[in-house]
């Protein structure tokens, strides 16, 4: 495929009218090539546009969001070229070849955006059914930044059955809202707040979690809880994702909305995996103590998370599964040699990288088959813990702690979606969880559940 990239920055106020222009000459050319299917991608540099703020005055309908923790790759969509969805995921492979397929030899700068559950053999709950086992979305318009540099995008599949495209683009291209103006970022106050499981059933189940790992099977698992906040009006997740972002340090920044009234946002510090050709990139993190930004007590609660035994003995399961998992495909892997902290602005970790080179291309569903669950998730071994969540936990996950980012033609990111939350309609549900090991107490764990929420109860409760 031919890139269509508009030969200069424009201003704001051009990139529109330059935009179209690109889409009448890709469409022409295009036009007679005999393919069944083909991929139109056309970019326009953009001066002065921001991708969140762009977002939120699109209004609420099928948008998404992706942002890095190093804020050096940022892209917001909205509306569908293309999707790849379905309500059960039997293979990783297929899948995956279907991705390939759909983005070979196309644009550097295509990709497709998506995640997928955190147990596809759970069937979803009613308000999970948008999203699917899994889904991946090309969008229509984009504005990505990386770097410095932004851009205006349209991408579009043409077929000989859609001899209207073109009129349709360039119609839904005329009526948005461009630029977008920062948005109000305005998020209500929640009327209610319920947990599931609450405080008694909490301290029950970590009980008889405990007593399941005392008798062998389980060295450690994961429990969450549904946090649901409850408004007199619809939420606006772009809005709660831009307001939640403004303290979040180190952390990727996510939304997928399918539908209106239907997103899923997060704000997470942890990466599943990065991938450039073979190099591959992912990180063990595990184990919390809060933060409040007073540099002498946030460097003694990290000493002192340095020293717990039971919070390296919770990390240490998390490296032991990721090094055997990457050796097992890997040519060579290699993981930090001491234990560091990963200091977030109101909680800190522990954290160590691992790296290695692929013994071969294209692994991304070895690659999520092998990682996902990592033991800060699920546990281990991994099929008791999930076993015995399955059975534990009293609401459906849903895409929360599965895996969410993007795939390229010879690249993919994923961050394991944890501190997250679904936004259907008037309700909030936050998620959150908490591993639990030999040495675990209920009251500890609840405390860590109410750390790992502050951010959003801070905004949805003050």
């Amino acid at each position: 495929m031919t890139p269509y990239l508009y030969p200069d920055v424009v201003e704001p106020s051009l990139a529109k009218k330059a935009l179209a222009t690109l889409l009448k000459q890709a469409f022409e050319s295009t036009s007679s090539s005999g393919k069944p299917r083909r991929v139109v991608r056309c970019e326009v540099p953009v001066d002065g546009i921001e991708p969140l703020a762009w977002l939120e005055s699109q209004g609420n309908r099928s948008r998404g969001y992706w942002c890095d923790r190093e804020r050096e790759f940022e892209l917001a969509g909205v509306g569908t070229a293309d999707i790849i969805t379905a309500e059960v995921l039997t293979d990783y492979d297929a899948l995956f070849e279907h991705l390939r397929g759909c983005i070979a030899q196309v644009h550097p700068h295509l990709h497709y955006y998506g995640g997928m559950r955190f147990n596809l053999t759970v069937p979803p709950a009613q308000q999970w059914l948008p999203f699917g086992a899994y889904r991946f979305v090309l969008p229509r318009f984009e504005v990505l930044a990386r770097g410095d540099q932004a851009y205006l995008a349209c991408n579009a599949i043409l077929s000989d059955h859609e001899g209207d495209l073109l009129t349709k683009i360039l119609d839904a291209l005329d009526a948005m809202p461009f630029p977008g103006d920062g948005g109000s970022a305005y998020v209500a106050h929640a009327q209610s707040r319920a947990d599931s499981p609450g405080a008694a059933l909490w301290n029950e189940q970590i009980n008889r979690t405990l007593a399941e790992i005392r008798r062998g099977p389980i060295e450690k698992v994961v429990l969450a809880r549904e946090t649901s906040f409850t408004f007199a009006e619809p939420v606006d997740p772009i809005a709660l994702l831009r307001r939640l972002g403004e303290s979040a340090s180190h952390a990727y920044r996510f939304c997928f909305q399918p539908k209106p009234g239907a997103a899923f946002i997060g704000i997470s510090p942890e990466r599943l995996y990065k991938r450039q050709d073979r190099f591959v990139r992912t990180e063990a993190v595990a184990g919390t103590c809060r933060a409040n930004g007073n540099e002498e007590e946030d460097a003694a609660l990290a000493r002192g998370l340095l020293a717990s035994e039971k919070n390296l003995r919770e990390h240490r399961h998390v490296i032991d599964a990721i090094r055997n998992e990457l050796s097992a495909r890997c040519n060579a892997v290699h993981v930090q040699s001491e234990v560091s902290v990963l200091r977030l602005a109101q909680y800190q970790h522990l954290y160590a990288g691992i790296e290695g080179i692929l013994d071969h291309f294209n692994t991304d569903a070895e690659l999520l088959r092998g990682l996902h669950p990592t033991p800060a998730v699920g546990g281990v071994p991994t099929s008791a813990a999930l076993d015995w969540i399955s059975k534990t936990e009293t609401f459906d996950r849903g895409w929360y702690a599965g895996p969410v980012g993007w795939v390229g033609c010879d690249s993919a990111e994923f961050a394991v979606a944890i501190r997250s939350a679904l936004v259907t309609g008037n309700t909030v549900n936050v998620y959150t969880g908490a591993g639990i090991v030999e040495g675990s107490t209920p009251e500890g764990e609840w405390d860590e559940l109410e750390s790992k929420l502050a951010p959003y109860a801070a905004l949805l409760t003050a």
